[in-house]
């Protein structure tokens, strides 16, 4: 078994949800998965982080995507250490960018929160500036309720990936 699972399976019920605020910051979401140690791998870890935040509400949503900085950006005040320091990865290929793709996300990312009244979420992962800008402009044309699923899919996947680099030994 790996064995940062195993220890965070016997560590005391605050310390694991600490540790599950890093890859997802709905509170909600962390105790519960805490609450259901231990788990016998990775994967029904995984699978249960899955139905877990299925369960998740707006407001629940709403507090994960506090924890991410603007695409673009790296400031963000509800964020862990561990949080901001994976941001900086996810969104690297940002560093890379033209400055008129830099502005033009700093433009969508303004119209988007006055749009939904929360920040773009995407998965940035494996994604180039012009990628998630392209998607974007896509989701501008949501409606408010269709975007509140697509950010909070996006949070989903964000967070499987943010699991699988905190157990990596």
């Amino acid at each position: 078994m790996n064995p940062i699972l195993t220890a965070w399976n016997t560590t005391d019920s605050a310390s694991a949800t600490a540790t599950l605020l890093s890859c997802c910051a709905a509170i909600r979401w962390a105790e519960s998965l805490a609450a259901q140690r231990p788990f016998a791998d990775e994967e029904t870890l995984f699978a249960a982080a899955d139905r877990t935040w299925a369960t998740m509400q707006v407001d629940d949503w709403m507090q994960a995507f506090l924890a991410h900085p603007r695409i673009g950006e790296h400031t963000v005040e509800h964020a862990t250490a561990q949080s901001k320091q994976w941001s900086g990865q996810e969104q690297s290929a940002v560093e890379r960018a033209r400055e008129d793709t830099l502005e033009e996300l700093a433009a969508g990312n303004r119209q988007y929160e006055e749009s939904f009244g929360f920040t773009y979420i995407v998965c940035a992962t494996g994604k180039s500036a012009e990628q998630m800008l392209h998607i974007l402009r896509r989701r501008l044309s949501s409606d408010r309720a269709t975007e509140l699923r697509e950010a909070a899919e996006q949070q989903r996947q964000i967070t499987q990936i943010r699991m699988r680099k905190w157990l990596q030994p």
